[in-house]
């Protein structure tokens, strides 16, 4: 029985740290907005 309260605790820490990167990533890193232009060739828009 210990050796599974020990993986449940250590399952729920690395969750723990997961959701923490996840949520410091939310409100730390700011996305910048750039044009992105895709050219299609004429073969693919008249087939």
């Amino acid at each position: 029985m210990p050796s599974l309260f020990r993986f449940l605790v250590l399952c729920a820490l690395l969750a723990g740290i997961v959701y923490g990167v996840m949520f410091a990533l939310v409100l730390y890193v700011q996305p910048t907005e750039r044009d992105i232009t895709i050219r299609i060739p004429t073969e693919k828009l008249n087939p």
